[in-house]
């Protein structure tokens, strides 16, 4: 079943994006949207918030969950 995952992650530009989106791309999503005016990520797939945020924490990426509720 596939899921939403919303994060707040750091973009600041559109090398930053590209690589973003070259590690989620390996992943099982089915879509994913960048939005670089809210610093948002947002993948659809069979994927959980954690496990994106490990694969953008092995880019150099910081991640948080959109909500605010935790931080890594």
């Amino acid at each position: 079943m596939a899921s939403v995952v919303e994060l707040k992650v750091g973009l600041h530009c559109g090398e930053c994006i590209k690589k973003i989106l070259k590690a989620i791309k390996k992943m099982e999503v089915d879509t994913y949207d960048v939005d670089m005016q809210l610093s948002k990520l947002t993948v659809t797939g069979n994927v959980t918030s954690d496990e994106v945020i490990q694969v953008l924490h092995k880019i150099g990426k910081h991640a948080t969950y959109w909500d605010g509720s935790m931080d890594y």
